[in-house]
């Protein structure tokens, strides 16, 4: 140990520098204790625990904790025995002081019966052996691999690089305080010259330091001159190399990057910053983790020791680069305000408005539940029934409703005008039947109106409550201006049995065909992906340990159990369902923009996407996400029965062929034809809606056979935008509403007209 701290850390810089580097954190850091929450902090912590004194403020009567801890460390990295601290403790239990042991007087004995240690023997400086319990001493080191008596060093591994580092400083050294090697020869014939011409000469060419670098003129004379330099020679090129080669060998095998120990040239502030990380995610932390944990057989269960870091600005680096993509997130509407402030370290609000996401760019809410759609303003008719599904989906969707940019939902501001002009939106609607003598639709503008007035107190930024308001406040006299003007026009075209003439807007099948085969294509090679994936996890050995699907690969292999192999886990339908969304959603959400602009454009001649158009997108990626999570259900379930009929591990791989062969052409294109619907539909009609209330909209159904008999009741009636239609008890919003029943839905190709109401155009 002496050579080791004379040669190896007290003559070599680099190693001097290397221990001083990791040793001086220990020293500074202060020591918590606690439990529960993260590696930032606890969720929990002591105060007056006995340890936080020795460890933190006064170790023993001659060392203060910051020296006693920097002492370990270090004794930790140069000390192959390890570090040895007696604790000391009062009658009563209490730790009262540690000291460090020097490690060169003490020798752990081993046990002859069993266990390792049979106690530590420990030689004072005036010649005692004290007999020491192993209770009463923490015997620390960094472990060995083969042998529990030692430990490993980084001064061991790099042992030689030291000794070459300190020899080749020692040889030049040495060189230069014997060396007689004058740095330049100059040969003269003498031949003629007399002495005292020679001691001219001589002096002239006298050594100095204020002669250093100049140069000096002789005169040949009739003998001539020769100069020889002798003051560089390829050994000194030699050392340069070779010590240059010893640092960096010794800086590595104690894991601390140049610039920690204080030279950053020739480095960009990035790359030293993480340089930095790197030291202390791989060299640092490991550290005060093994010093930490000498500590912790002194502590209840639950409670653990560690060193506070939470002040280590490199440390943060991680952190911020997290902080930072979870802002993108929440920018692009991925994610929420609570997920953020988790991902932060706050405290989430847990409120309708920080649960809901916001997308982009306007910041339409998409609600995580019914319960937050109708505190944001954003919740549909009640009537409307369960949502769409696809076989095996179950469970209802949060309520999304396209948000208005411009004055709120057409429905609510007609309703509204009403309300003040002569009475309730009920009696104007019962009026209108009255007058036409059309199917009810039921009672969805007084709904809407309630849902309104209901949601007016919680105004945010971008809610449909705000609309509301907004619309309010603008009608001023219910006799004059544009919201009687748009009553007027609302009554005249509102359930009338008739086909639109003049100019409009509707989508195609092509719409409709592209955007369905481009979900086609995604949902092909992601099922196939998934079967793939699937039967691997069958054959996995992690999946089969402990089900009678194990095969043992040795008579003493006792992994093998009578379970089945859990289906669920093996299927994994939450990450699939996750995945199926994020494939979709740029689809879906690029066929969103392209009908909502298209449609803006033919009614009012400026292509705008409102933020609508993209929550009718996220409704048919959710939907779809459902839709596959029903269908990894149904394998599930087909997984089971195989195993209850004692299958084998190659037929259950066989049930899984079987289950995507038979199941998945037809689901594919179900899907895929409902996606498309529901987002070109979805997209058309927050586009009109967003153009105002003066639009009118025709339900066009196909003309064949397939169509539905509800459907083909509804061909040809026009309603004001806003306003849901009403079929067999519910309410659609539009074909493929996500948010309808699945029979008045699935395999829905029907489609809506839109065109501006005459009466407007009269007006205007």
């Amino acid at each position: 140990m002496d050579r080791v701290i004379q040669e190896g850390y007290e003559r070599s810089i680099w190693t001097f520098k290397s221990v001083e580097a990791i040793s001086k954190h220990p020293g500074s850091l202060a020591v918590e204790i606690g439990r529960g929450g993260d590696e930032r902090q606890f969720a929990e912590t002591l105060t007056d625990h006995p340890l936080l004194h020795v460890l933190n403020v006064q170790a023993n009567p001659l060392e203060r904790a910051t020296v006693f801890k920097k002492r370990l460390s270090a004794q930790l990295l140069l000390s192959k025995k390890g570090a040895f601290v007696e604790i000391t403790r009062s009658r009563g239990g209490t730790i009262t002081r540690l000291d460090l042991l020097p490690p060169n007087r003490v020798e752990p004995i081993p046990d002859p019966y069993g266990d390792y240690v049979s106690h530590f023997e420990f030689t004072t400086y005036d010649g005692r052996v004290r007999e020491l319990d192993p209770s009463r001493v923490v015997w620390l080191r960094d472990p060995h691999p083969t042998d529990p008596f030692c430990g490993v060093t980084p001064l061991e591994a790099a042992g030689l690089s030291v000794d070459l580092d300190v020899k080749a400083r020692t040889y030049n050294i040495s060189f230069i305080d014997n060396d007689a090697r004058p740095s330049g020869i100059v040969g003269i014939d003498v031949d003629g010259l007399d002495q005292r011409e020679i001691d001219r000469i001589q002096q002239r060419l006298a050594p100095g330091a204020q002669h250093a670098g100049e140069t000096v003129v002789v005169g040949s004379g009739p003998g001539g001159l020769n100069y020889v330099d002798t003051s560089t020679r390829p050994r000194d090129m030699n050392y340069e190399t070779l010590a240059q080669t010893a640092k960096g060998e010794i800086l590595s095998a104690f894991g601390v990057p140049e610039s920690v120990v204080g030279n950053a040239s020739e480095r960009t502030y990035a790359n030293a910053d993480r340089e930095e990380w790197n030291f202390w995610q791989h060299t640092e932390l490991p550290h005060l983790a093994l010093l930490a944990s000498a500590f912790d057989l002194d502590l209840d269960d639950g409670w653990s020791l560690r060193f506070n870091t939470s002040t280590v600005e490199a440390l943060e680096f991680p952190r911020r680069q997290r902080r930072e993509e979870a802002r993108t997130e929440w920018n692009a509407g991925l994610i929420t305000v609570d997920e953020y402030r988790e991902i932060a370290g706050r405290r989430p609000f847990n409120v309708p408005h920080t649960r809901a996401l916001w997308i982009s760019p306007q910041k339409a809410p998409v609600p995580a539940s019914e319960q937050d759609a109708a505190a944001l303003g954003v919740a549909q008719d009640p009537s409307a029934g369960s949502p769409v599904g696809l076989p095996g989906v179950g469970g209802t969707p949060p309520a999304i409703a396209p948000s208005a940019s411009g004055g709120g939902l057409a429905a609510d501001a007609v309703a509204e005008a009403r309300a003040q002009e002569q009475g309730t939106a009920a009696d104007d609607v019962n009026a209108a039947r009255a007058a036409s003598g059309a199917r009810a639709v039921g009672d969805s503008a007084e709904a809407a109106v309630g849902q309104a007035r209901d949601n007016v107190p919680l105004t945010l930024p971008g809610d449909a409550a705000d609309d509301v308001a907004y619309a309010r406040a603008s009608v001023v006299q219910s006799s004059a201006g544009e919201a009687a003007a748009d009553v007027d026009a609302a009554r005249s075209g509102m359930e009338r049995k008739e086909l639109p003439h003049g100019a409009g807007f509707e989508v195609t099948e092509r719409d409709f065909d592209a955007a369905a085969a481009a979900v086609t294509a995604a949902l092909t090679a992601l099922l196939a992906r998934q079967e793939g994936v699937i039967t691997a996890r069958l054959h996995a050995p992690k999946f089969r340990k402990g089900t009678r699907y194990w095969e043992p690969g040795s008579d003493t292999d006792l992994r093998r159990g009578e379970a089945v192999i859990d289906g669920e886990r093996v299927v994994g339908a939450g990450r699939w369902e996750e995945e199926i969304t994020n494939t979709l959603s740029p689809i879906l959400q690029q066929t969103a923009a392209v009908t909502a602009a298209a449609l803006s454009a033919g009614l009012t001649g400026v292509a705008t996407v409102p933020p609508g158009a993209a929550a009718a997108a996220l409704a048919a990626t959710a939907m779809a996400g459902r839709a596959v999570a029903g269908l990894l259900a149904d394998l599930v379930v087909a997984l089971h029965v195989a195993q209850v009929a004692d299958a084998t591990l190659d037929e259950l791989s066989d049930t899984v062929s079987w289950f995507y062969r038979t199941r998945s052409a037809k689901f594919i294109a179900l899907l895929a034809e409902s996606c498309a619907v529901a987002t070109v539909n979805g997209a058309a009609d927050a586009a009109a809606e967003n153009a105002g209330p003066v639009v009118l909209r025709t339900w066009v159904a196909r003309g064949d056979t397939r169509v539905r008999p509800a459907h083909r009741q509804l061909n040809g009636t026009t309603l004001p935008v806003g306003v849901s239609y009403t079929v067999d008890g519910s309410t659609l919003r539009y074909p493929g509403d996500p948010f309808a029943p699945a029979a008045l839905t699935i395999n829905c190709r029907c489609r809506l007209h839109y065109r501006v109401s005459p009466t407007a155009k009269e007006k205007s």
